[in-house]
């Protein structure tokens, strides 16, 4: 009889253990990309604007379509390029959690990248806060764990209320006994306070 080879479960990021599942993936909301989208659609303005420019300083000699679509695109490849770093940061930071830790991977720009990993039994506690009318009406808020090793918060997070109800779920499915109450009784925005400062 042949022998079976054990099946190899995927891996779904380079540091994955051989012994660790993904249980879910999560990321900030897009608004992190304001900056960039701002930057981005002044872009797009840049080349009908000069072409606007040289209608009103050359009457006589006014600007071809050719050169006013011609300077649409080169402002629209603009854009992209002055878009590009704000979408890489935020389709490349991402928070994995697996069956053994909670990993969070960053990245600003093309080139700095920062991983913070921290196993599931560190966790004691995580809370979420959504305060003032942009975060409201946006859905985003703040996340904050505490852990045996300090207070990790969490930023400009979609739909706080669900993941950190996916959170403590995972957290007890995998045996960690976590809250979502502080021990002290002090108020979770409170909390948050504290740690901007």
């Amino acid at each position: 009889m042949a022998k079976t080879q054990p099946a190899q479960t995927q891996k779904y990021f380079d540091d994955q253990f051989d012994d660790e599942d993904v249980l879910y993936v999560f990321r900030k909301h897009p608004v992190v990309m304001r900056k960039g989208l701002i930057l981005a659609s002044v872009a797009t303005l840049v080349g009908p604007l000069y072409v606007l420019a040289l209608t009103f300083l050359e009457p006589n000699n006014p600007p071809s379509l050719t050169l006013f679509f011609l300077s649409l695109v080169g402002s629209l490849v603009l854009a992209v390029i002055v878009m590009l770093p704000s979408w890489m940061s935020w389709h490349f930071s991402v928070f994995i959690v697996t069956t053994q830790r909670l990993i969070q991977i960053t990245q600003k720009g093309f080139f700095h990248r920062s991983v913070v990993d921290m196993g599931l039994s560190q966790i004691q506690m995580v809370n979420y806060a959504v305060s003032g009318l942009e975060e409201t009406l946006l859905g985003f808020g703040t996340i904050m764990m505490q852990t045996f090793v300090g207070d990790l918060v969490i930023h400009d997070i979609h739909h706080p209320a669900k993941i950190q109800k996916k959170l403590l779920e995972i957290l007890r499915e995998q045996g960690v006994s976590a809250s979502s109450y502080s021990a002290d009784g002090e108020s979770v925005s409170n909390q948050l306070n504290e740690a901007e400062d």
